[in-house]
């Protein structure tokens, strides 16, 4: 019983990173601003500030609304932007963000920043419907 505060404060950092919950995403994605169904029309993809990231800008055109507090509509052009880091092999913690596709059509949770650009709102499951 003597370890047990001392092993706690040792593992403690380790369970921070441990991979979402399928309901954590189910609450981030009813929690995002817009609900959309798009079609990425061009994807740009550059390094990051960290030799294991890289920088995503995906432009997208909007082929249903599911909801939008932004006011977002069927045809418009958005810019979706965000940053993937490559993680070790064996690396516990949440899911990434996958990389869109050229031409992809697919569901999309996201939040609208003052810049006026987009980002996912649901990590892994940005991109993804359960």
């Amino acid at each position: 019983m003597k370890f047990f505060p001392f092993l706690t404060a040792l593992l403690f950092p380790l369970l921070l990173n441990a991979e979402l919950a399928p309901s954590a995403y189910e609450a981030m994605q009813a929690k995002a601003s817009d609900h959309l169904r798009i079609e990425v029309l061009r994807l740009d993809v550059e390094p990051g500030a960290e030799s294991s990231q890289q920088k995503v800008h995906a432009v997208a055109v909007v082929t249903a609304v599911e909801r939008s507090a932004t006011g977002v509509k069927v045809d418009d052009i958005i810019n979706i932007v965000y940053t993937i880091t490559d993680r070790p092999r064996g690396w516990a913690g949440p899911g990434e963000i996958p990389l869109l596709g050229d031409r992809e059509q697919t569901v999309a949770y996201l939040t609208k920043q003052e810049s006026g650009d987009f980002s996912p709102a649901a990590g892994r499951m940005s991109f993804s419907d359960f």
